[in-house]
Order: structure tokens, then C-alpha cells, then sequence
């Protein structure tokens, strides 16, 4: 059977164009980590999170080859990594001070995984491991309605992409809705998806979907 890629199933999602376009995003299902500080550090906070992100992705993905077996899974490809970005007392994301980002990284999970699976998978990844699992939470996320578009290029000079996606939402009656509290205590916030592996591809080429909640109408 083939492997489901959400990222080539879902293109609106995950593969929109460099032009900004409106997006009604889905409830989905996450792995989350919550931190803050220098995204970039060497073995700083964020470079944990990847770790247990991933550990904890990978063992459900991997459950197959066990004697666990999960109700209704298929065989898929772990989506991208996701991040949502903020800084305190900010409207904007100030790029010149990275040691003051708030984060919530995060990997979209198949619909098939659960609270138990989340569990399971968290004891496995603490038992074999050896990493502490009590930052990760299992969680469902319905973003709603966004712009976004696809940013090529230097994680750096995202505030031109930005600019864009700001200029297309004055000029389509619609209103920047970053920090608004959702009913599952969920925060609206600055949202990126990266589609490509910094260690293995050129810093122009790298491509990060950039989206940013709105609503429609002004104030």
C-alpha cells in the first residue's frame, strides 16, 4: 500500500505558491513542545524539543515493527515540522533578538493516534530512550481562517514575505488575528512550516510556508 504524504495529499496546506492566498486550515491532530529562547542555540532548548518531537513521531510511526499495534493505522510519512512565534509584549517578530522567542513546536500526527497512543508512545520513547517526556502534549488545533504563502530563502529575511502577506490582507478586507485565544486555550499566532532540512540544503533554497491567522472584516 502506498505511504500517505500529507504534504503531496493536502497541497493547499503545505505547498501553496509564492503569491498570498486565503486558507481555511482543518482541525489536525499535533505533538507539541512548548519553549522559548534562541532557536539556534547548540544544545539549547528548542534542540530538545526537536529530539522529543521526533522520538516521540517516529516511535508511532515505527509501532508496526512491534507488538504493539494501533487500531486503524496506515502507513504514512511523518509530516513537516511546524512552529507557531511570538515574543512578549511584540505585535511583530523581532528577528535582531532570537534569544526572546516564545515557541510551540509541533508535528502533525495521523488521525488514527489518540491520548493512548500519545501515552504509549511517550513510555516507549522514556523507557528506551531515555528522554523525559513530561514537555510533550497531545493536542487538537482547528486554525481556521489564515493567508499564507511560501518564503524561499534565509530564515532571516522573512520580514519581506511578511510585508507581503501584511499588504495582501489590507487590500482583502481582512484583519491580522494573531493573539486571540481559541476555546481549546489555544493562541493565534505567527505559524511556519519547514519544508526543507537546513543541514542538507542551501540557505537560498530553503522553503518555509509562512501563514498568519485572520478574520474577516476591520476593526
Amino acid at each position: 500500500m502506498e505511504k500517505l504524504d500529507y504534504k503531496k495529499e493536502y497541497k493547499d496546506l503545505y505547498l501553496p505558491k509564492t503569491k498570498p492566498m486565503v486558507i481555511e486550515v482543518p482541525s489536525m491532530k499535533f505533538i507539541i513542545v512548548e519553549g522559548s529562547g534562541n532557536p539556534n542555540s547548540e544544545n539549547g532548548e528548542y534542540q530538545e524539543a526537536m529530539g522529543l518531537l521526533y522520538g516521540l513521531s517516529f516511535t508511532i510511526k515505527m509501532s508496526k515493527l512491534g507488538a504493539h499495534k494501533i487500531d486503524g493505522y496506515f502507513e504514512y510519512v511523518v509530516p513537516p515540522l511546524e512552529g507557531l512565534w511570538w515574543q512578549e509584549n511584540c505585535t511583530e517578530i523581532d528577528y535582531e533578538h532570537k534569544e526572546s522567542f516564545r515557541w510551540i513546536s509541533m508535528i502533525r500526527q495521523p488521525e488514527f493516534v489518540t491520548e493512548d497512543v500519545f501515552q504509549w508512545a511517550c513510555m516507549e520513547v522514556n523507557t528506551k530512550k531515555g528522554i523525559d517526556t513530561a514537555k510533550a502534549k497531545f493536542i487538537e488545533f482547528e486554525e481556521g481562517l489564515c493567508v499564507q504563502t511560501m518564503h524561499v530563502g534565509s530564515y532571516d529575511n522573512e520580514p519581506e514575505t511578511i510585508e507581503k502577506l501584511e499588504n495582501f490582507i489590507q487590500e482583502n478586507n481582512l484583519r491580522n488575528d494573531i493573539g486571540r485565544k481559541l476555546e481549546n486555550g489555544m493562541i493565534r499566532r505567527h505559524h511556519e512550516i519547514y519544508l526543507s532540512d537546513p543541514r542538507r540544503t542551501a540557505t537560498k533554497n530553503l522553503k518555509t510556508v509562512i501563514r498568519i491567522p485572520v478574520v474577516k472584516g476591520e476593526m
